[in-house]
């Protein structure tokens, strides 16, 4: 039987004339493995986190793929005829979109603006085709979500996509032996910054998974903008001289304990003694 564990980095980097391979790369991950008190376990490859995964990083590549399937629209748009540019300049991205997929072909138009309309209309196409495929995504994602942590989204500021991003990160009970883990897993966890002056300052933490760092991120800026308590707890700490920053980065590290606590406590769950 194998005991997997899971190597995050090494605490030290290489130096910068030593040789690289596959090989010596597994010999220094086993040698600073052996030297650590603690040693990582592996995210879950099945069930409901599995399936979370699938859906979360197939929806992000359709996701960029409507991106720019709208910059090219919006691009040709710039450089179509004047009587075009003029009738489809001033609408939004939904409009636009509609517009010109109801965009039909014409002999009798000149051939610059024949072939401008027929490249919108199959782009604009394209756009309602992979919009509808982002959805098919969601539905499954909020189908997994209330199955397996709905006690995510009742939260305020986080939703179906960032839940699932948490549900992937955690994985099971257990990985994340504490609240502070699974803040360092997402590179929540402060940093001491000190000048030598002042002892009490931190910094933000750019190491860690940085999809679920993404999504603490997204989750605090939406409650600072629609929940009453976090926009107090904002004007507060403004008072005491923070910064937007330190803020941000103290509700980042609140998310984290919160959203640890449900997934690994969840509400009406036993918890053994």
């Amino acid at each position: 039987m194998w005991w997997v564990i899971e190597f995050d980095r090494p605490r030290e980097k290489a130096s910068k004339d030593g040789a690289k391979s596959d090989e010596l790369d597994a010999i220094r991950a086993a040698r600073e493995a052996l030297g650590r008190t603690r040693l990582h376990t592996p995210r879950a490859h099945d069930g409901h986190r599995e399936a979370l995964r699938v859906h979360t990083v197939t929806r992000a590549g359709v996701v960029r793929a409507r991106t720019a399937a709208i910059n090219e629209l919006k691009a040709l748009v710039l450089t179509a005829p004047d009587d075009l540019r003029q009738e489809l300049r001033r609408l939004t991205t939904k409009a636009l979109v509609k517009r010109c997929a109801s965009f039909r072909d014409s002999p009798q138009r000149p051939i610059a603006q024949r072939c401008s309309r027929n490249t919108m209309r199959s782009i604009a196409r394209r756009i309602g085709h992979l919009t509808d495929e982002i959805a098919v995504h969601d539905a499954a994602m909020k189908q997994l979500i209330d199955e397996a942590a709905p006690q995510l989204v009742a939260e305020p500021g986080i939703g179906y996509v960032t839940a699932a991003m948490f549900y992937i990160a955690w994985s099971h009970p257990g990985r994340c032996r504490n609240e502070a883990a699974f803040a360092r897993l997402g590179g929540a966890a402060p940093l001491p910054a000190t000048s030598g002056q002042r002892q009490d300052r931190h910094r933000l933490n750019r190491s860690g998974d940085r999809q679920l760092n993404s999504a603490l991120y997204v989750v605090a800026l939406a409650r600072t903008r629609d929940d009453p308590t976090t926009r107090s707890y904002r004007d507060r700490r403004r008072a005491e001289g923070k910064s937007d920053r330190e803020i941000r980065r103290c509700l980042k590290r609140y998310i984290a304990r919160r959203v640890w606590r449900l997934l690994e406590h969840p509400p009406g769950a036993k918890i053994a003694a």
